[in-house]
């Protein structure tokens, strides 16, 4: 995908002249900082780390070392129990909408996040719906960061947790 190759570029120096040609779904995520130039350039920094990494991903142990320790420790702490899928699953069948809804609330932990941009696991990396576009500060004092995506809706959590996490808060999704 031209969209994947572009953004590390993207990430350093935002959409350029060979971007144009491309006529990707893009969604613009507005948040609200103290200061939002602060949170994009935490953004950049995680994701320019993880992206640079998916051809030849390195194993779970090692990302407390490639990652910004002021992310690491906004994370939330890995569970002592191994993830059990099936009784998750039943959990989240159970829950009403209010609920689901506040589950997804809340720092994640750095595996589920990692999860999301890992190549080798199924329902990972490899179906990413979101890749970095552009990001900037507006005349209200607040932030966005714009995504291209495979259309609306998408997996958005991992990049609310992304913007969250670098302290970016009111997060509201559009065009």
């Amino acid at each position: 995908m031209e969209i994947m190759e572009g953004e590390q570029r993207r990430l350093r120096s935002g959409p350029g002249t060979e971007d144009s040609q491309q006529q990707p779904f893009l969604v613009r995520v507005r948040f609200s900082a103290g200061d939002p130039a602060q949170v994009i350039a935490h953004a950049r920094t995680v994701l320019t780390r993880v992206v640079e990494r998916t051809d030849d991903w390195p194993p779970y142990e090692r990302w407390p070392q490639l990652l910004p320790a002021w992310f690491i420790q906004r994370c939330a702490p890995e569970p002592d129990e191994p993830f059990d899928a099936e009784a998750w699953q039943r959990q989240w069948e159970a829950m009403t909408p209010q609920q689901r809804a506040a589950a997804g609330a809340g720092p994640w932990t750095l595996s589920e996040w990692l999860h999301w941009f890992d190549p080798t696991e199924e329902g990972g990396g490899d179906d990413r719906s979101w890749w970095w576009w552009h990001a900037g500060t507006d005349e209200s004092g607040g932030g966005w960061v714009q995504v291209a995506t495979d259309g609306w809706p998408f997996g958005s959590g991992s990049l609310s947790w992304l913007i969250e996490a670098g302290g970016g808060t009111d997060l509201a999704y559009g065009p």
